[in-house]
């Protein structure tokens, strides 16, 4: 008998294949710095770089009159040597507007930065190796990113959502009744786990029933990058685990799919746009004025494990952090506010 395929292994032979497909789409020369990226970035990231630098390609075969009309895929690397600076620049206004398939396409500011990025990354391979004897990328500021307001779950919102969860069709009928009642344990096992592991969402539909131990109540995750680590729970997502599992073990999945901790309604591994979906249903009817997604239930998690904490330290590792500073930058209004706190906590003359 074989190996069994890992979610992970499985994942990364699609990505591998994804990403060849995309290379068939960019010129020849391409392949040199994607087989170079290979050792120290995972697929999912190759992937994102490979469209990234597909776009800058359709930017200049659209923008360039010497381009058009000529397949991409048979330039040559002498072409990176033809740019300056403007030519950069053009693309970095480009990115903030363009059309792709019919479609209109924009980036923020971390879509632009991102995308900028990539194409520096491309660049800096190309000059080191001395394929080429410039780096216009180099002469262009990247775009600024201005700091974002962590959206969280307060407290009794996190609990509200779980009894939301819960109860929410007590007084249902018909198919939505029938519905829930199929998909409660699951979806608040999911959102249990999630608020109470601060797990990635890609992590939680990763996971295999061999990953979770009830006994050291720890669940086994691969990190980005492809490290792993034991998450451990508390009482509650122990709960909420064990009553999931026990209804688990009367579907019967799809072949290929046996392994899978949670099932989809077609008794397939749950896939990461139906999280995201299920936990969007469910926090909308608990707070209208925070859009909560499973990365906004992480970060509820990293603050209140900060707030009980005040060990930073603990929470990257725990988040999965591999840079710290990444932990601080997050959770610093939280350091301000205990600042604020301490000017009134002393007294000078006992009033």
């Amino acid at each position: 008998m074989g190996k069994d395929i890992t979610y992970h292994e499985q994942t990364d032979m699609e990505n591998t294949q994804k990403l060849r497909d995309i290379l068939q789409t960019l010129p020849a020369f391409c392949r040199n710095y994607f087989r170079a990226m290979e050792p120290t970035t995972s697929t999912s990231t190759r992937i994102a770089y490979a469209y990234d630098i597909r776009v800058f390609f359709r930017f200049l075969m659209e923008n360039n009159p010497l381009l058009k009309g000529k397949d991409i895929t048979a330039l040559n690397i002498g072409i990176l040597e033809q740019l300056g600076a403007e030519d950069i620049e053009e693309y970095q206004e480009y990115l903030k507007l363009y059309e792709s398939k019919d479609k209109h396409l924009t980036n923020g500011e971390r879509g632009l930065k991102r995308k900028m990025s990539a194409l520096r990354s491309f660049y800096a391979y190309y000059y080191k190796h001395q394929f080429i004897t410039s780096n216009p990328t180099l002469l262009v500021d990247m775009p600024k990113l201005h700091d974002k307001t962590i959206v969280r779950l307060d407290v009794d919102e996190s609990a509200a959502l779980l009894d939301y969860i819960e109860h929410c069709g007590d007084h249902l009928t018909g198919q939505k009744k029938i519905y829930w009642e199929k998909t409660k344990l699951r979806d608040l096992a999911i959102v249990t786990l999630l608020l109470g592991t601060g797990i990635r969402v890609s992590e939680c539909v990763g996971l295999d029933i061999q990953d979770v131990d009830f006994k050291n109540n720890g669940i086994r995750v691969v990190r980005k990058g492809g490290n792993e680590m034991i998450v451990y729970f508390g009482d509650e997502v122990e709960e909420a685990l064990k009553n999931y599992m026990e209804a688990r073990s009367n579907i019967t999945p799809v072949a290929g799919n046996e392994n899978a901790l949670f099932y989809s309604t077609q008794r397939k591994r749950i896939g990461v746009k139906a999280v995201e979906n299920l936990v969007k249903k469910y926090a909308r009817e608990i707070t209208t004025t925070k859009k909560i997604t499973p990365h906004k239930l992480r970060s509820t998690y990293g603050t209140t494990l900060y707030k009980e904490t005040g060990d930073i330290y603990l929470v990257a590792d725990v988040l999965g952090h591999k840079d710290v500073n990444t932990t601080k930058k997050h959770y610093a209004a939280m350091d301000e506010e205990r600042r604020r706190k301490a000017a009134s906590a002393v007294k000078l003359r006992g009033i």
